[in-house]
């Protein structure tokens, strides 16, 4: 899971540099991952993640990191955006919690 977007999923992709004498070998096309802190409002810390730049993109243009996890069904998220997800629903819960017992 090295070469691998922590928020799209998107990894190496295979196939074949072509010569002008159309001789073929294999190559690998690696995603453009940029390892990156991004703010998580909910959790109110910075979150370490490998993510394209694609990726970071999508997050901006969501609103933020929490805006996109809690939009994105969990079905097109990888396991470590699950995880993600599930730390800042917990997180606005709890600051929910908070604010309605004050």
């Amino acid at each position: 899971m090295a070469r691998r977007c922590e928020i799209t999923g998107k990894g190496v992709l295979t196939g074949n540099n072509v010569s002008h004498a159309n001789n073929k070998s294999r190559r690998r096309f690696l995603p453009n991952l940029q390892e990156t802190s991004v703010l998580s409002d909910a959790l109110n810390q910075m979150v370490r993640l490998k993510v394209t730049t694609r990726g970071l993109k999508t997050i901006e243009h969501n609103g933020g990191l929490d805006a996109f996890l809690l939009t994105t069904s969990n079905a097109v998220l990888p396991e470590e955006a699950r995880r993600l997800k599930k730390r800042v629903q917990s997180a606005l819960a709890k600051k929910l919690a908070a604010a309605s017992a004050a």
